[in-house]
């Protein structure tokens, strides 16, 4: 599984660094730990990044849904 930050050219260095880790499910103090900054500092940076806007997007490898069979001439269950 991948994540795709998209927009990311907006956003400063360090925003993308502390987008990164926040988006891939790591806390804030982690995050300050990691980076060597405050907590609060990493607070400001991600407010900053969700201001300028970005998506994320999860690129997810293989079929893990069941869904990449071959669907045509196959019966559907739908009412």
């Amino acid at each position: 599984m991948l994540l795709e930050i998209r927009g990311i050219e907006k956003l400063s260095w360090r925003e993308r660094q502390v987008v990164a880790l926040k988006e891939s499910g790591h806390s804030t103090e982690n995050i300050a730990k990691r980076l060597g900054i405050g907590e609060g500092t990493v607070a400001t940076l991600y407010n900053r990044a969700r201001k300028k806007g970005y998506a994320v997007v999860l690129i997810i490898d293989g079929d893990p849904l069941g869904l990449g069979a071959d669907m045509e001439g196959s019966e559907s269950n739908d009412p």
